[in-house]
């Protein structure tokens, strides 16, 4: 997950910030609760989420599947894009991090929408059907992004929308003095999918880095 848009001059992002819609009440408390019950501050910055939610709404998405639920950010924007009949499907391993999301939430205005699916991502992903999600959206451990994406590929519907975040490797994508395995796996994972043909996709410069793929 990405707390901001760094891969930009300072001044310009402060340009962007300024003319995103901005999150409301109800995520900033989440943001607070989530760093004092000790879950890591990071989500999607808000420009992100406005990006993923215009990508959303544009490509008709009613049905995605998120690996990574972390507080439950994330799934709350994308569930606030889809129609009233839409469902956001997200994993989450951590039972701690599944709890905090759960209860949030059942707060916001899209409780309806979103399942919480508890469990490793490598087991629950290959339960589900086929070309039955319309988006999937990938923040997890970055040493399982191939095997979310190719199970991805396979949920994913044609012409529907993949995407992915920290391809910038947070900022550090492009210093090959760094080694660190998270680093090492993103860097195989942008190989990975620039190569793939049944892919339409470009990373976007916002947040750490976000890819957006079409499934052709």
């Amino acid at each position: 997950m990405s707390s901001e848009t760094h891969s930009l001059e300072p001044d310009l992002r402060s340009y962007i910030v300024s003319r995103t819609t901005q999150e409301d009440a109800l995520l900033r408390e989440l943001k607070t609760a989530a760093e004092e019950a000790g879950i890591p501050p990071i989500w999607i910055s808000p420009e992100q989420a406005a990006m993923m939610q215009i990508v959303l709404r544009l490509s008709g998405a009613r049905v995605v599947v998120e690996v990574g639920t972390l507080a439950g950010y994330s799934a709350i924007i994308m569930a606030r894009a889809l129609p009233k009949n839409g469902l956001v499907q997200t994993i989450e391993l951590s039972d701690e991090h599944a709890d905090f999301a759960e209860q949030w939430i059942a707060k916001s205005d899209v409780a309806d929408q979103i399942e919480v699916l508890r469990g490793d991502g490598r087991a629950i992903l290959p339960g589900l059907d086929a070309e039955s999600a319309d988006a999937a959206f990938i923040d997890a451990d970055k040493a399982g992004y191939e095997t979310y994406f190719r199970e991805c590929m396979r949920i994913v519907r044609s012409g529907g929308v993949i995407m992915a975040d920290n391809a910038f490797a947070f900022g550090q994508l492009l210093d090959q003095s760094v080694e660190e395995p998270n680093v090492q796996a993103i860097r195989a994972f942008n190989d990975t999918v620039a190569q793939e043909e049944q892919l339409q996709g470009v990373i976007v410069p916002i947040g750490d880095g976000c890819w957006l793929m079409v499934k052709r």
